[in-house]
């Protein structure tokens, strides 16, 4: 599984890196044949709209570009990541509950053990414990689940980062747009200025702070979503993973065995 994930992640670092590419490279060629179409002919034909987009955005907008291009990938894994049969696999439930009611303790110690889900890492911290006590056990289960209800969180902290990234990198954009638009109007010294000039700089300035504030918005929001997610999937898991424990400490002190004994032996 680890294996899997690892070639996985690996596919999707190279599919993010050449689309980048390939639409960095279709954004150069369009501004080529942009500038040469307007060289040859005298002004007649006016600059197209997708041209004129990627010609003010310029470096500011390609690094926004790339920030989106990663959040919208971030979004889809996280959709992936943060669901509830991935936190508490169906299969893996009724197997332990199939298992349970046959009281086979070490089949199911090592059923959990064996998955990677956080159903599983938290039970099996349970039950390494369960011999201490019950409440011992579950004063484990609970470290280990706020463990990974961190994790979770800084899987989805990038997206807090680019919401506040953002608008100061629009920010920074529109800084550089009337810079150079009134820098035009104070090199002109007098003489007559060039309105497109300036008109260009404050279109910059305006573009780039949409598109600032076109990322933030939508990452704030999916930040919040998938935090909600996150704490609900952490508390439904953690109640079940109580649950099943108390059964399981429950079976244990019935006729046959103590509830130290199959613990024992499951970890044997």
């Amino acid at each position: 599984m680890y294996l899997a994930r690892r070639l996985a992640h690996s596919r999707f670092g190279r599919g993010l890196v050449i689309f980048v590419a390939v639409l960095i490279l279709v954004n150069c060629a369009t501004i080529a044949f942009a500038q040469e179409g307007g060289a040859e002919k005298t002004g007649a034909q006016q600059q197209s709209w997708f041209a004129w987009f990627i010609e003010c955005s310029g470096l500011i907008g390609l690094i926004i570009l790339i920030c989106s291009v990663y959040f919208v990938a971030l979004v889809a894994r996280m959709f992936v990541d943060l669901r509830m049969q991935t936190a508490m696999p169906p299969e893996v439930i009724a197997q332990c509950e199939a298992m349970l009611e046959q009281r086979d303790f070490k089949g199911i110690f090592n059923v959990v053990k064996e998955d990677d889900s956080f159903f599983s890492r938290v039970l099996v911290t349970g039950i390494t414990e369960l011999p201490n006590g019950l409440s011992e056990a579950r004063e484990a289960m609970e470290r280990i689940g706020e463990m990974l209800t961190t994790d979770m969180e800084k899987k989805i902290s990038p997206m807090a980062v680019l919401g506040t990234l953002g608008p100061m990198i629009g920010l920074l954009g529109t800084l550089s747009g009337m810079i150079s638009s009134f820098g035009e109007i104070a090199r002109s010294a007098g003489q007559t200025i060039k309105s497109d000039r300036v008109a260009k700089g404050i279109s910059e300035a305006l573009l780039l702070t949409f598109e600032g504030v076109a990322l933030s918005l939508p990452a704030i929001a999916f930040f919040s979503f998938f935090r909600n997610r996150a704490m609900a999937i952490s508390v439904t898991t953690m109640t079940r993973a109580d649950e099943f424990l108390r059964h399981f400490a429950q079976a244990a002190r019935k006729p046959g065995g103590g509830a130290a004994a199959p613990a024992a032996r499951a970890k044997a």
